[in-house]
């Protein structure tokens, strides 16, 4: 079980994610993007899957949530969010780079 603190340490982007995302726009032809890191709030039903980064704070990709949408998200709002019983925004560490069709399933 983690605690807490490893929780609220936890690196959402780290350095070697950030550099295989591409960069905004550049999947925006693509038919089936892949989402590259998938973030999610412990005690809620929301996912983000980013499929693009702009290189600072912006994010594109698929929000799950009361519906799916693509959309932009940022990780400054990441860092914010706190679900019902407060704790923070993780990111999957067991995730891997996958197709948004898969994760739509």
């Amino acid at each position: 079980m983690l605690t807490t603190n490893y929780i609220n340490k936890m690196k959402l982007l780290t350095k070697e994610i950030e550099r295989k995302l591409p960069k905004l726009y550049e999947t925006k032809d693509e038919s089936d993007p892949t989402a590259h890191v998938k973030f999610f709030t412990p005690d809620a039903n929301w996912t983000w899957y980013a499929t693009e980064y702009d290189g600072e704070d912006k994010f594109f990709g698929l929000v799950q949530g009361h519906e799916d949408e693509l959309g932009y998200f940022s990780l400054s709002q990441l860092k914010k969010v706190r679900g019902l019983l407060g704790l923070p925004v993780e990111r999957d560490i067991l995730f891997t780079a996958t197709p948004l069709s898969d994760v739509r399933r």
